[in-house]
C-alpha cells in the first residue's frame, strides 16, 4: 500500500499557482514527477502525492524545482482567475478515476506527438545533411574538373611552345646546312681555279690521247735545232691544296663521384643522386621562406641538436618548431620524427605523437641491429600515447613489440604487465 503525502502548502495569484511539498527522506528525481493539465502526481515509492487540479493549467510552461528536500511547483493557469481550492472537492471515485485516466491518455498522446515531431525533425536534418554533403561533393567535383582543365590547357600551351621551338630550331639547322653547303661549293670553285693548268702560248694543240703539246718555232742561228728542250711536252703536275690547321676538343661527361663508373656500383650511385636531387627540390621549394635563415639554420643536424637542447630545458614547443623545420629540410631522418613524438607526448598532443612514431617506424626499415634502440623508443612512445588515450589494446601491442626487440628490459616487461591488468580489470567491470 502507498503512503500518501498529505502535508503541502499552496498559494495563488491570478495567473499562477505555487505549491510547496516536503519530501520524505528519499531521493527524488525528475522521473518522479508527472504533470498534465488537470493532474499532478509525485511518486517516490512507497510515498505518493496525487492532486486532481481545480482548473486546467499550462503543463508545457509549468515548472518543478527540487531543492533542500522540498519540491516547489509553479503552475501557470490557462485562464486567469482565482481558484476556490487546489484540488476538486467532493468528487466521487468514478470521476476522479476518469480524470486520472484521461490525463494519462493525454500524456501518452502528447508524448507520441513529440516523438513523431522529433522523428520528422531528425529526418529533415538527415535530408539537409545529405543535401549539404551532395553540394559539397558537387563543388569538389567541379573544382577537380577545373583543375584538370587548367592543367590540360597548360600542357597544351607548353606543347604548342615546344612545337614552335622545334620548328624554329629545324629552320635554323636548315639555314646552317645551306650556308655550309654554299661555303663548300665556294671552296670547290676556288680549288678548281688553283689546280687548272697554265697555257704557255697559243701554239698548244691536243693530240688524240688528250695530252698537250707545245710547238716552238725554230730559231735561226748556230747551236739551235728542232730537237731542243723547248720542243718537249710540258706537263704541269697537279697538287692538292694544303690542309687547314685546327684543334679537336674532346669533352667527357662530368661525374659527381671521383672514381670511374663501375657497373657493380650503378644502383648505389643512382640512389645517392636521387636522394640529393630530392633534398635540393625540398630546399628549392621552400627557398622563399628559408632565404632569411642563417647558413647553419638550414642544416637539419644543427636543428636537431638545437631541438634536443630545447627539450632538455623543458621548452617543448620551441623544440617542436626546430624539429618541424628540420623535417621540412630533410623528411627522411627517423630521429627527427622520434624526437618530435617525445615533445608531443610532453605537450599532450597524443594523436600527433602516434603519427610521428608511426612515421619513424616506417623509416626504420629494414629492421637491423643498428636501429634496434630507435625502434624500441618508437614503439614505447606510440604505446604510451595509445594508453593515454585509453586505447590499451593498441598500446599493449606496441609494448609487446618493443619487448620482442629488447627481451631483457625488465621495465618494459613490467609496464606491459600493468597494461594487461588494466585490460583485464576493464573487461571484468563490463
Amino acid at each position: 500500500m502507498p503512503v500518501w503525502l498529505r502535508q503541502y502548502r499552496w498559494r495563488q495569484s491570478a495567473a499562477a499557482v505555487f505549491v510547496w511539498l516536503p519530501l520524505p527522506p528519499r531521493r527524488a528525481t525528475a522521473a518522479s514527477i508527472f504533470c498534465t493539465e488537470r493532474y499532478l502526481k509525485v511518486s517516490i515509492p512507497p510515498f505518493l502525492f496525487e492532486a486532481v487540479l481545480y482548473a486546467p493549467i499550462d503543463d508545457t510552461n509549468s515548472t518543478a524545482k527540487i531543492e533542500d528536500g522540498n519540491i516547489f511547483f509553479t503552475l501557470y493557469k490557462k485562464e486567469t482567475g482565482m481558484w476556490d481550492s487546489l484540488m476538486i472537492e467532493n468528487a466521487d471515485k468514478e470521476k476522479l478515476q476518469y480524470l486520472r485516466e484521461n490525463a494519462i491518455l493525454k500524456a501518452q498522446e502528447k508524448a507520441k506527438e513529440e516523438a513523431e515531431a522529433k522523428k520528422v525533425t531528425k529526418e529533415e536534418h538527415k535530408k539537409y545533411a545529405l543535401e549539404a554533403t551532395m553540394k559539397l561533393e558537387e563543388a569538389e567535383r567541379k573544382r577537380i574538373e577545373n583543375l584538370k582543365e587548367q592543367e590540360r590547357q597548360k600542357v597544351t600551351r607548353e606543347l604548342e611552345l615546344w612545337k614552335n621551338e622545334q620548328t624554329y630550331i629545324e629552320g635554323q639547322k636548315r639555314i646552317q646546312r645551306e650556308e655550309k653547303l654554299h661555303q663548300e661549293q665556294l671552296k670547290e670553285k676556288k680549288k678548281e681555279k688553283i689546280t687548272k693548268p697554265m697555257i704557255p702560248n697559243e701554239g698548244t694543240s691536243k693530240t688524240n690521247e688528250g695530252t698537250s703539246k707545245t710547238t716552238v718555232k725554230p730559231t735561226k742561228g748556230p747551236g739551235f735545232n728542232s730537237n731542243s728542250i723547248f720542243s718537249e711536252n710540258l706537263k704541269e703536275e697537279q697538287l692538292p691544296a694544303p690542309r687547314s690547321a685546327g684543334t679537336i676538343k674532346v669533352n667527357f661527361t662530368s661525374r659527381v663521384f671521383p672514381t670511374a663508373l663501375r657497373e657493380s656500383r650503378v644502383a648505389e650511385e643512382e640512389e645517392w643522386l636521387h636522394k640529393q636531387a630530392e633534398a635540393r627540390r625540398t630546399i628549392n621549394a621552400d627557398f622563399a621562406e628559408l632565404e632569411d635563415l642563417k647558413e647553419e639554420e638550414k642544416n637539419p643536424d644543427w636543428l636537431k641538436d638545437k631541438g634536443n637542447k630545447m627539450f632538455a630545458t623543458g621548452n617543448y614547443l620551441a623544440a617542436v618548431n626546430a624539429y618541424n623545420l628540420a623535417v621540412r629540410l630533410n623528411n627522411k631522418l627517423p630521429v627527427l620524427y622520434l624526437n618530435r613524438a617525445a615533445c608531443h607526448l610532453k605537450l599532450r598532443n597524443l594523436h600527433k605523437a602516434i603519427e610521428d612514431s608511426s612515421k619513424a617506424l616506417e623509416l626504420l626499415t629494414p629492421p637491423v641491429p643498428d636501429n634496434e634502440s630507435a625502434r624500441v623508443k618508437a614503439h614505447l612512445r606510440r604505446g604510451t600515447a595509445f594508453c593515454e588515450l585509453e586505447l590499451y589494446a593498441e598500446g599493449l601491442q606496441d609494448y609487446e613489440a618493443a619487448l620482442k626487440i629488447d627481451p631483457k628490459n625488465s621495465t618494459i616487461e613490467k609496464d606491459a604487465e600493468e597494461i594487461r591488468r588494466i585490460i583485464q580489470g576493464t573487461s571484468q567491470d563490463v
